[in-house]
């Protein structure tokens, strides 16, 4: 009896203790990093890397999968290229990759601190976003410029019959950014970005300028420690070209403030005369100071200018190589608009063809192909380790193209986003909202892009009356290339050069 207690009581023993230490490295199993090439010394992985980001992280994923680790120089980060994998960092996560990293360009930055666009998770950015839903790019302020819009539209219009008239090509590249550069300059500061206002051109100029050095940084970040040398002299052009900006926009918003005691009831602000307004509130949650206010602008001309006005090239050139598109797009028009003038955001309603023109070149061609955060915490993705500081890109341009979310995913098919379409993309209320996973032109979540509203009104009017007035042929025998750019490829390979041909009918 004593030896067969004595057994039980070690077989009971021997189970407790199995059971617990088996337990113990269950909860301590080692989760490994997500795949990753075959790195090389220094480069890393930029030997596997094409002039195309995008496409070249897409590549990469058809192989290690739709969470893999990047190394590119000295910089490493973890690329998502999924829908199930994007709404893990968007959605289930969205906390831990609420912040944004410094790269590239920041310590070069004059307003390092007060961007809004790569602020970290916080007050500040909490305050700017609640600013911008309820004032600055609110419908009710956007409803205030809408003749501000309809008249750079018609302008546009009126420039590209010009080259009609003269029998001249027309650089559609140039003639889109003209308006979208005039558009915002007049929303934000109530001035044009061309024409007699010289202050407002040189804004333009010293933009463009900035957008191309802060690119050039952004590349460098490959460097590593060595960049802080700075050999190209690329960091002290973007400190000048910034300072100028600043020197600029103080004497304009100067003049805003001299004019701010003379403002009647009802009489219509701009968004500088808001972010000046909400800075002399004692009320407000937050100070906001100059370099605030200076630096939220330029972010406001960074990401809306080049942006909408790259995506309506690329809804030109897709449609110009699309006959069947266009045709079904202009039979559309003339059905809802007819000849009583061109079209207007008010007719957008009634325009679904339209529409999924314009959100299926926005899926094909996204004007912000990776989307960057950064992780706040260790945590678990798809079944991988991904480390606090650990940059994420989310390559959109994969996600839209992944043949298990689309149909023939590389050709332009606006059907289907019609309510009609077996997709059932379109069905998706939310889509703009970035809640539909494997639909995110504009980002997702809190950190989704606030001034889609404003790009989707510019877009739709004109790329409407640009496919309503004219008929458009390039060289003889050949198509609109189709090219990606260099880089983040948000932008054609070569600017968008064609002949304009008056439309009988058009208004």
């Amino acid at each position: 009896m004593t030896t067969f207690l004595i057994v039980s009581i070690w077989f009971i023993v021997a189970f407790l203790v199995h059971f617990f230490i088996k337990k113990y490295l269950k909860s301590h199993k080692r989760v490994d990093e997500p795949p990753s090439p075959l790195a090389l010394p220094i480069i890393g992985h930029l030997h596997l890397i094409g002039s195309v980001l995008p496409k070249s992280f897409q590549t990469l994923a058809q192989v290690y999968g739709p969470l893999m680790k990047i190394r590119l120089g000295a910089s490493t980060c973890v690329v998502v290229s999924n829908a199930a994998v994007a709404k893990e960092i968007f959605k289930t996560q969205e906390l831990n990759f609420s912040s944004r990293p410094e790269f590239g360009s920041s310590e070069h930055f004059i307003y390092r601190g007060s961007r809004f666009v790569t602020a970290q998770y916080g007050d500040y950015w909490r305050f700017m976003k609640k600013l911008c839903m309820t004032r600055l790019l609110a419908v009710p302020q956007l409803d205030k410029f809408i003749d501000v819009r309809e008249e750079e539209k018609i302008k546009l219009v009126e420039s590209v019959m010009r080259c009609c008239k003269e029998g001249r090509p027309c650089d559609l590249s140039s003639e889109l950014t003209t308006l979208t550069n005039n558009t915002i300059c007049r929303m934000a500061m109530s001035t044009r970005c061309s024409g007699k206002c010289d202050e407002a051109q040189e804004i333009k100029e010293l933009v463009h300028t900035c957008l191309m050095l802060a690119g050039k940084l952004s590349l460098g970040d490959v460097l590593g420690p060595l960049k802080v040398f700075d050999f190209s002299g690329t960091g002290k052009k973007l400190v000048g070209a910034l300072t100028k900006y600043d020197q600029l926009v103080e004497r304009i918003m100067k003049e805003h403030e001299d004019k701010a005691s003379n403002f009647s009831q009802g009489e219509k602000k701009d968004l500088m005369d808001i972010l000046l307004e909400t800075s002399r509130d004692p009320t407000a949650e937050l100070k906001l100071s100059r370099k605030d206010i200076k630096s939220f602008l330029l972010d406001l001309f960074f990401a809306g200018t080049d942006t909408s006005s790259s995506a309506m090239q690329w809804a030109m050139g897709e449609l110009i190589n699309n006959i069947k598109a266009f045709k079904k797009l202009r039979e559309e028009i003339n059905t809802v608009v007819g000849s009583k003038g061109l079209v207007k955001e008010s007719d957008v309603q009634n325009l679904p063809y339209l529409r999924a023109v314009i959100r299926e070149t926005l899926r094909l061609h996204p004007s912000a192909p990776l989307i960057i955060r950064e992780c706040a915490e260790d945590c678990n993705v798809n079944g991988c380790l991904v480390k606090a500081k650990t940059r994420v890109l989310v390559n959109v341009y994969a996600v839209m193209r992944d043949p298990e979310s689309y149909t023939n995913p590389d050709e332009f098919m606006p059907e289907r986003f019609l309510e009609s379409s077996n997709e059932k993309i379109g069905e998706h209320q939310m889509e703009f909202k970035g809640q539909n996973f494997r639909y995110l032109p504009f980002g997702s979540g809190r950190r989704g892009c606030p001034g889609a509203s404003l790009g989707m009104l510019i877009m739709h009017a004109a790329v409407g009356s640009l496919v309503q007035c004219f008929d458009w042929k390039v060289k003889e025998g050949e198509e609109v290339d189709l090219s990606p750019g260099s880089g983040f490829a948000a932008e054609m390979a070569r600017p968008l050069v064609c002949y304009p041909i008056e439309h009988v009918n058009s208004p």
